[in-house]
Parts: structure tokens; C-alpha cells; sequence
């Protein structure tokens, strides 16, 4: 195996090393977490990860494919584990995602849950 990419594998591992299995999603989450990933494909934002501006529907399928990952992992149990382990930086470089939307920039999990908090008042 190429060094690089042993060191993904070993940095992803690390990432997730204690932080424990989690119950599976129960239906109340999962319908918030695809009114987040909804709210960030139609955005008007930039989605800004390790340096790079990317359209709202590649952030979309970036973040869907992360929280596939830590589903078959059952790592995530609530809106806010998709936040925390998905939508806050990368994995690799471990860096903050950012959205840069019409009214600035700002931090991606920031963002999302604002967006949370407003979908949980408005039922």
C-alpha cells in the first residue's frame, strides 16, 4: 500500500478511534438530517472545504457520502452527530468546512445548526 495512503487510512482510523459505537438513526433524525443536507443543496452558499470552493449539490453528495460512511459505522444517532462528525471538517486534513453564502462566511456546523434549531421551532 502507497504511503499516502496508509496515512489516510491511519489519520481516518484515528479520527474515530473512542468515539464509541451509537444507537442506529431513529426516524425523527434521519427527517432532520435530509432537511439539512436538502437546506445545503439549495443554498445559495459555496461550500468551502481544505481551501477549495465547491456548489451546494457537490457539498450535498461530500456530506452524504461521509454520513454513509459513519451510518455502517453507527456513528451517528442524532441531527447533531451528523454535525459534529460529518459537517464540521474534513476528515483528512482536518480542517473547518465553511460556507460562504450571500450574507458572508461562516463556519459550516455554525451554519447547520442555526438551520437545525430553526426546522425544531418551526414544528
Amino acid at each position: 500500500m502507497p504511503r499516502n495512503r496508509m496515512l489516510r487510512s491511519l489519520l481516518v482510523s484515528l479520527l474515530f478511534i473512542g468515539v464509541g459505537a451509537q444507537a442506529s438513526v431513529d426516524a425523527k433524525a434521519q427527517k432532520e438530517i435530509t432537511q439539512l443536507l436538502d437546506f445545503i443543496e439549495h443554498s445559495n452558499c459555496q461550500f468551502i472545504r481544505n481551501g477549495s470552493e465547491y456548489p451546494a449539490a457537490e457539498a450535498r453528495a461530500h456530506l452524504q457520502k461521509k454520513l454513509d460512511y459513519l451510518e455502517n459505522k453507527d456513528m451517528v444517532s442524532s441531527a447533531e452527530d451528523f454535525i459534529v462528525r460529518a459537517a464540521t471538517k474534513s476528515s483528512m486534513s482536518g480542517q473547518r468546512y465553511q460556507v460562504d453564502c450571500p450574507a458572508g462566511k461562516q463556519d459550516a456546523s455554525a451554519w447547520l445548526s442555526d438551520e437545525l434549531k430553526r426546522l425544531r421551532q418551526a414544528e
